[in-house]
């Protein structure tokens, strides 16, 4: 037997996703083959602290409830570059705890999965798993993504930005007029429908207008769009796959967090979708051509409206999916034929793969 890779996951942090971060983490961690990974668990609390943490504070957890990763000690801990290598030293005695082989930073949202830590990581010549910094910061932003996706002639949803300080230079009956009744108000750097609402009179949009400036300083407003919610995990680096297309019929209002992480009867996920060849065809054509026109690596899920007249729209891209037990990233692969386990060790080979294309490029002249 080789040497076991020893895998830094990477989880909780200081964005609203921090508890999914944690159920993600947990289902990895339970998935990897022990044989071939020694784990390493490092949980960054709600003020951004890191902390080395024993599986069994969270990890044995089974309830459905999401968990907040809470410190039972005062150990901090620190990546630090030591003598051509980075290891994790303990903040409060300077001590060596050793270094990590490849990095999962299972982060959802801002300060993990929008292109903060990969510059980290980066900058300290870590391998790490998922996208690069560009393409994780493009497929954070929804109004950047949606300018790309368009100017690549891709599909997209009518929508307007708002920022905060300007807030006031876009009226409900702007939005109406513009947009149609009802729609949809979002964070621009957030994921799994926190701080998304729905919006048809002006009372409610401007009630939506303020919750998702709890978490962000822009704000897309999307036009509703009638269509059967249509998403595709996509796979690789330079020539990425696409998995079977699957389907979400939400049995809530919309696909709320509560339907993607807490209440398993929240959404009805259909695996494969029931579409014809040619659509299933065209779709994953469209989640790789905009996995890759996005600037993505590693993995990531793209998601779709396929409208009555048989157009798919591209809606959004996650770059680090939620990998719950009920989450559709693994689900979609697994019915394509790759297990769990054996996509987590596909995507630890991506990221030693790039890493070793990037060492091959000159750094001084």
């Amino acid at each position: 037997m080789g040497k076991k890779i020893k895998l830094g996951v990477l989880f909780g942090g200081r964005s609203a996703e921090h508890e999914v971060s944690i159920q993600s983490a947990r289902n990895i961690v339970e998935a990897l083959d022990k044989d071939k990974y020694e784990v390493v668990l490092i949980g960054i609390d709600h003020a951004g602290q890191w902390y080395l943490n024993d599986a069994s504070r969270f990890l044995l957890d089974s309830s459905n409830a999401l968990p907040a990763f809470e410190v039972q000690n005062e150990d901090t801990v620190a990546l630090v570059p030591r003598g051509g290598s980075r290891d994790l030293v303990r903040t409060s005695d300077n001590a060596d705890l050793g270094s990590v082989d490849v990095v999962f930073p299972v982060l959802h949202g801002p300060y993990g999965e929008d292109g903060a830590v990969q510059g980290m990581l980066k900058l300290f010549d870590v391998q790490f798993v998922g996208g690069d910094v560009l393409g994780s910061a493009v497929g954070m932003d929804k109004d950047v993504m949606k300018r790309l996706l368009r100017d690549a002639g891709i599909a997209i949803g009518d929508y307007r930005t708002v920022l905060r300080h300007k807030r006031g230079e876009v009226s409900f009956e702007q939005v109406k007029e513009e947009l149609g009744l009802p729609v949809f108000v979002k964070p621009a750097n957030l994921g799994s429908s926190v701080g998304i609402s729905k919006a048809e009179t002006e009372e409610a949009y401007e009630a939506a207008l303020d919750e998702a400036f709890n978490y962000d300083t822009k704000v897309v407003v999307e036009a509703f769009i009638e269509g059967r919610e249509i998403e595709v995990a996509v796979l690789g680096n330079e020539e990425p796959i696409a998995s079977v297309p699957g389907e979400v019929t939400p049995h809530h209002d919309f696909y709320s967090y509560e339907a993607k992480y807490i209440d398993e009867k929240g959404a009805g996920l259909k695996i494969p979708a029931n579409l014809t060849e040619e659509q299933v065809r065209q779709v994953r054509d469209l989640a790789i051509e905009s996995f890759l026109v996005l600037c993505c690596e590693g993995m990531g899920r793209v998601d779709f409206f396929l409208t009555p007249e048989g157009i798919f729209v591209m809606n959004e891209i996650n770059t680090i999916p939620g990998f719950t037990r009920i989450s559709m990233y693994p689900k979609l692969f697994e019915a394509s034929g790759i297990s769990y386990a054996e996509l987590i060790d596909r995507l630890v080979k991506l990221a030693i793969a790039r890493h070793e294309r990037q060492q091959g490029l000159k750094t001084r002249r």
